[in-house]
């Protein structure tokens, strides 16, 4: 009996001492670079800061963007071309793809990971999935262009409608009976956030000053506007590219937002909701996203100044920092826990990775016209 054991011993040994150590692994240090002239996604490798492999046939991703499921392994893709796909991050292929709209800018996943939600362009509306299967659950039309969808607590969703001046919130607690209610926001709303607590939902207004406030625990008393009186009576530079709001920009007490045609970054008390600074930037700012320390704040630009990337040091309020590390940064991407950033140089066909300590460049890798950069440390976070 002995002799048998130790035999079989032996021949498991054996078994693994020949498996690559690449065999099994997790997924809390991969991510996705969206290739957007190639319709492919990248999967990386950020503690090796390498690429593992390339997943072709994704469609239009001239603007796309990426959730994750709640166990990091599925990337769920929206393409402008309105497909929604499955990605295997591990098995670096399509697990599923459908066509769910003709113009599509972006998604959400519920806070239990079971359901996939697109915000449409065109028709329009919301349309609800099973995270699983890809099956369409429901749908909300809204007869405006969707933008800003970010998830809340509680199966809910919220966004903003551009083209009628809305804030809605869907509960899909059941997801085949969605119920939704409705908030005037102010004019043309371009983008959302949501506080890292769930709490507040931010839009931002193109058609006028200010910013749209719904403080999701106490929406019977509506929508709030601030900041309305910020450029009041100046003339407004022309617009090159329209600003991006999200969670990334939400650092301690303070909220930090692009202004709008202006080369400055305002700066919001998130206790009062009151502007307290504008740090004047290089030009204007397309994303401003906080370092997950909140100790940074990295701001990108719009053309013809998309080459160049400041730093605000947030406990100063000054840039502390200007960099031009390649032609049009179009997006950034802290690691977890902030020591790196991951830059995309379209124009240099490249993915940047620099200290965000000494501002170090630590490695590059190719890509085609990279833009989108997507961690799967987003599945543990809101808004995201």
């Amino acid at each position: 009996m002995r002799r048998w054991w130790l035999t079989l011993c032996c021949i498991l040994l054996a078994a693994c001492a020949q498996t690559p150590s690449t065999a099994v692994r997790g997924t809390g240090d991969l991510g996705v670079v969206i290739e957007r002239a190639s319709g492919r996604v990248v999967v990386v490798d950020t503690t090796a800061k390498r690429a593992l492999g390339a997943i072709d046939g994704l469609g239009d991703l001239s603007h796309a963007s990426v959730v994750f499921s709640r166990d990091g392994r599925h990337a769920y893709v929206f393409g402008r071309d309105g497909g929604l796909t499955k990605v295997d991050l591990l098995g670096q292929r399509i697990v599923k793809r459908v066509i769910q709209a003709g113009n599509s800018i972006g998604g959400a996943i519920s806070q239990d990971g079971r359901l996939v939600v697109a915000q449409n362009y065109e028709p329009g509306g919301i349309k609800v999935f099973d995270a699983e299967t890809l099956e369409l659950l429901a749908e909300v039309p809204a007869g405006s262009k969707v933008v800003g969808l970010a998830d809340l607590p509680g199966q809910k969703f919220a966004y903003a409608l551009f083209d009628k001046g809305e804030i809605w919130v869907t509960d899909l607690t059941d997801p085949r009976r969605p119920h939704t209610q409705k908030f005037p926001a102010g004019r043309q709303p371009y983008d959302g956030l949501v506080t890292p607590d769930g709490r507040y939902y931010l839009a931002g207004l193109f058609g006028e000053d200010g910013v749209a406030l719904l403080d999701t625990w106490r929406m019977d008393l509506g929508v709030k506007k601030i900041l309305q009186d910020y450029g009041k009576g100046e003339q407004k530079l022309p617009v090159f590219k329209m600003p991006h709001l999200r969670g990334w920009a939400v650092a301690g007490e303070y909220v930090y937002l692009p202004a709008i045609g202006r080369h400055e970054v305002l700066v919001v008390d998130r206790r009062d909701w009151r502007e307290v600074a504008r740090i004047p930037v290089k030009s204007q700012p397309v994303f401003v996203m906080a370092r997950p320390d909140g100790r940074q704040i990295w701001v990108n630009f719009a053309h013809p100044d998309n080459g160049w990337v400041q730093v605000i040091d947030t406990l100063s309020g000054k840039v502390v920092a200007t960099l031009q590390p390649g032609k049009a940064i179009l997006h950034m991407e802290f690691t977890p826990r902030g020591e790196h950033v991951w830059l995309s140089a379209r124009d240099d066909h490249r993915v940047i990775v620099l200290d965000t300590q000494h501002f170090e460049r630590l490695a590059e890798l190719p890509a085609k016209s990279p833009s989108g950069i997507f961690f799967t440390s987003r599945a543990a976070r809101m808004g995201f």
